[in-house]
């Protein structure tokens, strides 16, 4: 079976990170997060890959080749944003004429692929199977009615509710039949599936619905990212700390469980690295750091007495003395901190910029 997987979002929300670096290579525990999702659905028998691709395709394209995970890749270009739907036409010759999984690409889940094929395949004249999850305050995301028999009824974007009630919503996870070509407008502008072809679907009682209960994650912005590596530490670092080849530890420095250490890894006397903490490769660390509930990218550098905590620091960073960075601040490729700087939450800077003074108030430094 083929899977469509939409790869071409400019990752807006999370800029300056996606600047440089397109969403699905984002890290999760040190691999992307698109590698994780093609290794899962290898391991419910899709054996085929069409990734969608526009911004930073090549980047893309460079990294995950003609084939991963025994999964053959292939590549659908778009010369401009064609939404939700319009990838579904344009990737249509690779597609072929059978049923097909399609999927966001920033959805970092363990959805099992495998029963949401079969609920699709049991549900005798369904043109496409959404998949469902359940969440609090889910107005960011519409609601989903659906009837006892899983046949949806309707769509309720933004609804109004009380603080913490729980909705499923769209998972941006479908099973679509051949047959949603004749849904989707062949015109050359962004289509939404969501807004011009689900409803249609509903209306004609042809759309279904699977629930999925187990990890999902949509990485739209920085708190969800930094969520999503959580909770894969979780599955992975919940007994003792994952380190790679190479790494350099002194004696005294202390590795908490919940933590991922990339290869060669440098961690200086004293340093205290964890809970929930990803040092990439190459990564190093000086004396009497403590870094906690961060994501720190490959070769970044942070100089002694350092702290960091629920931060996001990108590629090649350098991190200067008794700096001290607070959470949701977030630091793009190549930046560069001078000693005895305070940043603290909320604070954004752009790529390859350097910070001299301490920054005391929410910003973004372009």
């Amino acid at each position: 079976m083929k899977c469509l997987i939409l790869a071409g979002g400019f990752g807006t929300r999370l800029r300056p990170l996606s600047c440089t670096l397109p969403k699905l290579l984002f890290p999760v525990a040190n691999r992307p997060i698109l590698d994780w999702t093609i290794e899962n659905l290898a391991k419910h028998g899709i054996d085929e890959v069409i990734l969608a691709v526009n911004y930073m395709a090549e980047t893309i394209m460079r990294y995950f080749g003609t084939s991963r995970h025994g999964v053959i890749i292939r590549y659908s270009r778009e010369k401009r944003p064609l939404g939700t739907a319009g990838p579904i036409l344009n990737a249509r010759k690779l597609l072929g004429d059978e049923p097909f999984l399609m999927m966001n690409g920033d959805i970092f889940s363990d959805i099992n692929y495998s029963a949401l094929v079969e609920a699709h395949r049991s549900k005798e004249g369904a043109v496409g199977t959404i998949c469902l999850y359940e969440i609090e305050n889910p107005g960011r995301y519409g609601v989903v009615d659906v009837d006892e028999d899983m046949r949806v009824k309707r769509f309720v974007e933004k609804p109004t509710l009380a603080p913490g009630t729980k909705k499923p919503v769209n998972a941006g996870v479908y099973v679509l039949d051949p047959s949603i070509f004749d849904y989707i407008p062949e015109e050359e502008r962004k289509i939404s599936l969501e807004v011009e072809v689900f409803p249609k679907l509903a209306e004609e009682r042809k759309l279904y619905a699977y629930r999925h209960e187990g990890m999902w994650v949509d990485i739209g912005v920085p708190a969800d990212y930094l969520r999503a590596n959580r909770l894969l530490l979780e599955k992975l670092a919940a007994e003792k700390p994952v380190i790679g080849e190479n790494a350099k530890i002194h004696p005294e420095a202390k590795i908490s469980n919940l933590t991922v250490i990339g290869d060669d890894v440098e961690i200086g006397k004293g340093s205290y690295i964890g809970p929930y903490t990803v040092l990439g490769n190459g990564v190093s660390v000086g004396e009497g750091c403590r870094i906690e509930g961060s994501i720190l990218f490959d070769d970044v550098s942070v100089d002694n007495y350092t702290s960091i905590k629920g931060a996001i620091i990108g590629k090649s960073a350098m991190i200067g003395k008794w700096v001290k960075i607070e959470e949701e601040a977030l630091l793009g490729d190549y930046v560069e901190v001078a000693d005895n700087v305070t940043i603290v939450s909320g604070v954004t800077i752009c790529h390859s910029k350097s910070v001299e003074e301490s920054i005391l108030e929410p910003t973004r430094i372009m």
